[in-house]
């Protein structure tokens, strides 16, 4: 009995990671951008709204449905989620306008992404102990990350070779059909499941209390955690959305989808290795040294002006990036528990939207008024900082020994 609970935990932990490898392809939105400017005319910042849109629709669509995640299950939700998906990117490709974008990515695309994601962490982490939550977090929200590695050369030679419409509908196909076949791998463990997950706070007092979610709202952790992922996403995305365009400003180079990859497999090992690393640092600890690390690689962003420099600026942003992926939400789940996650998570990452907002809006705002991208690392530096700051007033939970 109790090795066909492992293997279903491990079952659903592929399921998810793979299903969130699906739904990755917007990390190449730098790519999609740029054509939309030199092909079709847009201005940087009507190729940025909907990815814009995009963000903030994945947040409320979390929102929306963790709760029915964690009391219906996630196979339901995930499956209509790669619905959503798939019909906005094959939609995309019959009428392209800022108009339409919005409503087939910035909505569908997003709201569907965002129902997948609420269903895969969520019912990944119940299925195991305490001291493994960063560690399986990492791994599914890996996923995410390591898509863009593949999905990067593939729409570059798509748009390059059959051009962005029939692009958008062949990768619609393709998230349609695999996302709906994972989905029925899906499940949450059984009411009387008990992974052993109590935890003490520094103080030693046992922490047994699961908090719903407006008990959590009323909590100043909570806030302080949003802030922080918020922050840290907008240095993320502002990098993320653009680095194509950085690469041509800063660097003159036109190898955009070479960055577009190596942020992805860095963004894909500060998942895995930022969950793992937070089981035996701590949290908040490890929050502090990826929020320093940004920070400085800031500062310095705008004095990358060769390939090697920007490579090495791309590494750093993506891995401090991703690791909010499998920190935060191990984080929401050591101060308010498992059993109200799904709502619990969702609200956190309405944070990322406000990255998702910040970020590429406030990169492509600059960009269009002075050509240069200097004061929006400048902007992104002043966020980390308090971020940095606000770590300082945690009392970090640990596991009981």
């Amino acid at each position: 009995m109790e090795q066909k609970i492992v293997n279903k935990g491990k079952q659903v932990v592929i399921a998810s990671t793979l299903l969130n490898f699906m739904t990755g392809v917007l990390y190449t939105w730098s790519l999609i951008s740029k054509d939309l400017v030199e092909n079709f005319g847009w201005t940087s910042k009507e190729a940025s709204i909907p990815y814009t849109l995009y963000s903030i629709s994945f947040a409320i669509a979390m929102v929306a449905f963790g709760k029915i995640q964690d009391t219906k299950g996630p196979r339901f939700l995930s499956t209509m989620g790669g619905i959503f998906i798939g019909l906005g990117f094959i939609l995309s490709g019959f009428i392209i306008s800022p108009i339409m974008l919005i409503i087939t990515i910035g909505i569908l695309v997003g709201m569907g992404v965002g129902i997948i994601t609420v269903s895969t962490t969520p019912p990944a982490i119940k299925w195991f102990p305490q001291s493994m939550k960063g560690k399986i977090t990492g791994i599914v929200v890996a996923g995410v990350g390591l898509s863009s590695v593949f999905y990067s050369p593939v729409v570059n030679y798509a748009i390059s070779s059959i051009g962005l419409l029939r692009s958008f509908i062949y990768i619609g196909i393709l998230i349609l059909i695999s996302t709906v076949f994972l989905s029925y791998f899906l499940v949450n463990p059984p009411e009387d499941f008990n992974p052993n997950m109590e935890v003490v706070d520094n103080k030693n007092k046992i922490i047994d209390k699961d908090y719903n979610w407006n008990e959590m709202l009323k909590t100043a952790n909570f806030y302080k955690l949003w802030l922080m992922l918020g922050f840290n996403s907008t240095a993320g995305l502002m990098i993320i959305s653009h680095i194509s365009n950085i690469s041509k400003v800063q660097v003159n180079w036109e190898g955009g989808f070479i960055l577009v990859i190596l942020v992805s497999i860095f963004n894909t090992l500060g998942r895995f290795l930022g969950g793992s690393l937070s089981d035996k640092l701590g949290r908040i600890n490890l929050m502090r040294i990826i929020f320093i690390l940004q920070s400085i690689n800031m500062i310095l962003f705008s004095s990358y002006n060769s390939i090697f420099a920007i490579i090495i600026g791309v590494a750093i942003a993506g891995f401090c990036y991703g690791s909010a992926f499998s920190i935060f939400p191990a984080t929401i789940g050591d101060y308010y528990g498992s059993k109200n996650f799904g709502i619990n998570y969702g609200l956190m990452f309405t944070g990322w939207a406000l990255g998702g907002i910040v970020g590429p809006m406030t990169a492509a705002a600059i960009f269009d008024s002075t050509n240069k991208y200097n004061l929006a690392y400048i902007i992104a530096l002043l966020l980390l900082i308090i971020s940095i700051f606000l770590t300082f007033t945690f009392k970090e939970v640990r596991r009981k020994s």
